[in-house]
């Protein structure tokens, strides 16, 4: 497992973000594209009226500023007042990443030209401020969330992302191919991408979209997944919520046969169900794989197999234990 430091991130990739649907920020820069390499250090918002009436205490200048109807009706006030260019002075005077109107407001000749001569960028959005925020947030903690590589084959089956880990040659491929053929998805082969979102979820994908649902299968060769099997074949990431270890039988090694010891494996600091599971010829994998997915599917519905087969047993011994005594007493 490799952990990966995180990239610096600038106003200019924000702009470049190929976000669709409900993530989709639908930014212009309209002012102060000198200073679209400026880094975005936090992946937190500010709304800056304080500032702006001249309270700088806990100011967070190293997040985004985002103006909404309160905050532009304030810039036009200092402009009628005559006090906005101290005002402008003093906030740009902070090398504050870039600044955000949104509802399509527009800032103001004045409001532009300081930021222009500042190098801040400003930049313009239709949407309103709470659904705005609400994206960029998401946007930014997928962006600045830890992440790791490790080597696997991340699989959707029977909506379980499980991710299968093992030593190299082991048949993770192979066993991934079988699962697709089977109508499973493939989310990403060989190298798996984690991120850890909310500090509870961990969600996987490939580390490259040029190279991604593509699979390397010994004696064969890369294949492309889309190409073979159809688009309903892959998915682009995919939560982890069970991992499966598959590893070569070892005769000297006690495997569970009942499903009591309830592994975990922990990555970036959460803990995700594991199995370990011996391969050998004579062995369906695909088939254990698809029946332990769906068998962690009956554990979140509250259903566990395995300690209502052991309250079946304890049961069952308690009353074979107490008709045994009521029979073999002596009545006088």
């Amino acid at each position: 497992m490799i952990e990966k430091e995180p990239a610096n991130f600038t106003v200019l990739d924000l702009l470049s973000l190929e976000l669709k649907e409900q993530n989709d920020l639908r930014l212009r820069c309209v002012a102060g594209r000198a200073g679209l390499t400026r880094e975005i250090p936090v992946p937190d918002l500010n709304r800056p009226g304080l500032a702006l009436a001249g309270f700088y205490e806990s100011f967070g200048w190293e997040r985004l500023q985002v103006f909404g109807r309160g905050e532009t009706a304030f810039l036009k006030k200092l402009e009628r007042d005559g006090l906005d260019v101290e005002a402008y002075a003093t906030f740009f005077s902070y090398k504050i990443p870039c600044c955000i109107f949104t509802n399509n407001l527009d800032p103001g000749e004045r409001f532009l030209q300081a930021a222009e001569n500042a190098g801040c960028p400003v930049l313009i959005t239709d949407l309103n401020s709470s659904e705005f925020s609400l994206r960029l947030i998401r946007v930014l903690h997928d962006i600045f969330a830890p992440k790791t590589i490790m080597h696997g084959v991340l699989v959707e089956v029977f909506g379980i992302g499980i991710l299968l880990v093992g030593d190299s040659g082991v048949g993770k491929s192979e066993t991934a191919l079988e699962l697709i053929e089977r109508g499973h998805r493939l989310v990403a082969d060989d190298v798996v991408e984690i991120r850890c979102l909310n500090g509870t979820v961990l969600m996987g994908q490939g580390t490259n979209k040029v190279v991604g649902h593509h699979m390397e299968i010994r004696g064969l060769g890369i294949i492309n997944v889309t190409h073979l099997f159809g688009v309903g074949a892959i998915r682009d990431k995919k939560q982890i919520q069970l991992v499966c270890q598959l590893e070569d039988w070892d005769p000297n090694k006690v495997y569970d046969r009942i499903g009591m010891d309830e592994l975990t494996a922990e990555i970036l600091g959460v803990k995700v169900p594991k199995l370990e599971i011996p391969v050998k010829p004579g062995r369906n994998i695909p088939i254990i794989i698809e029946t332990a997915a769906m068998n962690e599917r009956l554990k979140k519905m509250g259903y566990h197999s395995a300690k209502e087969f052991n309250q079946n047993i304890m049961r069952w011994l308690e009353s074979e234990s107490a008709r045994t005594m009521y029979f073999s007493r002596d009545d006088y």
